[in-house]
């Protein structure tokens, strides 16, 4: 342990295909709290929130779910603003500003109780996630590219960072609700804490961002552009895509809320977002060797397959060990489906248009988004509830998996 943390206290070369794994197997993992801030902390400790902000502030589903509507239409235009501040600024520096704004922007939440500015601050942190989660996908992709073996691996373990941060709001979050409990509009509490977590993970974030910096540069004046990405060729997977995001942001915005209504304790639901999220973190192992090996869409089309089982069975039953079967499948496909267009993009494209690709699916996966937790909310505040809601998502991933299954591979770039 103190050889590697003399490694994020010492300055650090820019590795190359020589770098010994174990070293880039540490700055994949410091770099997964970029992940962890954008996704598992901004987005999904929402879920936690979701229950006693409704109780406090009187929402209706169709309100509670449009706080993460407005926060995938802020990820989406991050995410068509990304392209031009990588070309213009790095993707270190985009890294690093975007985590700082999304840390900010949660500690901000704490402060309001009417829907409008709640509705804002959802926005602005969704805007600040889209720039932490490419800037961070883009340098991973940079990284797997210096060993080709294991580059599935490497992409895996940053996405991974988004169960580790699932597991801290797990645990965190829960706690943070109970000391607070007593007090006045007591999950602002929570919303504080998140944001003093992000800043952590966004100091930890300054080790990778600066050794990784020359591996994706700002272009400069005469360099040849990046080049443009062709969506037509990926017309079957950016479909596919987009159904994953109208489908998983119905889940996760609003199994918890489910969970409660069906009678599951404070204890239960922490088990079973803790478990959700570990999964999380084991599916980089799980799905490295078939995102390594298949170059067309064969992987998304079953990850979203199998999420549909996962978003279906807490709408069948409250049977709680299927119930903790649903986590643990959905934590252990859902990241890794966003992990396998990364390796989609890097299998079919040349390295200049990696970061023009990766964008171009993320913005796919922001108007699925956008979709999800307003239709889902709107669905559960009609007959047959959450349960009825949950359905309707997994419906939409089975569409995205038949989507995906007829993407073929380009050729290799």
């Amino acid at each position: 342990m103190r050889q590697n943390a003399a490694c994020m206290t010492t300055p650090t070369p820019t590795p190359t295909a020589h770098t010994p794994l174990s070293q880039l197997v540490w700055l994949a993992l410091a770099l997964s709290m970029g992940a962890a801030l954008s996704l598992g902390i901004t987005r999904f400790s929402y879920g936690l929130l979701l229950p006693p902000m409704r109780h406090d502030l009187n929402w209706s589903y169709t309100l509670a779910g449009a706080m993460n509507t407005v926060n995938a239409l802020g990820y989406l235009l991050g995410a068509l603003a990304t392209p031009r501040l990588l070309q213009r600024y790095g993707a270190s520096r985009v890294l690093m500003w975007g985590a700082v704004m999304a840390s900010v922007f949660m500690g901000l939440s704490g402060f309001f109780t009417a829907s409008t500015p709640l509705l804002v601050q959802r926005f602005l942190a969704g805007v600040a996630s889209a720039l932490v989660f490419i800037a961070g996908g883009l340098l991973a992709a940079r990284l797997g590219t210096l060993q080709p073996a294991r580059g599935g691996w490497l992409i895996g373990l940053y996405y991974g960072g988004t169960g580790f941060g699932i597991v801290l709001s797990a645990f965190l979050v829960p706690a943070v609700l109970d000391f607070a409990a007593s007090r006045a509009h007591g999950w602002a509490w929570a919303w504080w804490m998140l944001a003093g977590t992000g800043l952590l993970a966004t100091a930890i974030l300054r080790w990778p961002a600066r050794v990784l910096q020359p591996l994706a540069p700002p272009a400069v004046a005469g360099s040849t552009p990046a080049a443009a990405f062709d969506w037509r060729p990926f017309t079957y997977a950016l479909a596919g895509y987009a159904m994953f995001g109208v489908g998983y942001i119905g889940y996760m915005t609003f199994v918890i809320a489910l969970l409660r209504e069906q009678g599951a304790s404070g204890s239960e639901v922490t088990v079973f977002y803790a478990l959700l999220g570990t999964a999380v973190i084991a599916s980089s192992r799980i799905w490295a060797g078939l995102l390594d090996k298949y170059k067309g869409g064969q992987v998304l089309a079953l990850l979203n397959g199998l999420l549909g089982v996962a978003t279906l069975l807490p709408a069948l039953t409250f049977f709680w060990p299927v119930v903790l079967a649903s986590g643990l499948l959905f934590g252990a496909v859902f990241l890794s489906l966003v992990a396998s267009t990364t390796a989609l993009v890097r299998h079919n494209l040349p390295p200049a248009a990696w970061g023009a690709g990766i964008s171009a699916f993320t913005i796919v996966f922001a108007f699925g988004q956008i979709v999800g937790p307003m239709w889902v909310g709107y669905i559960a505040d009609g007959p047959g509830g959450l349960a009825r809601g949950l359905l309707y998502s997994a419906l939409a991933l089975w569409v995205g998996a038949a989507l995906a299954s007829r993407q073929r591979p380009l050729h290799s770039p």
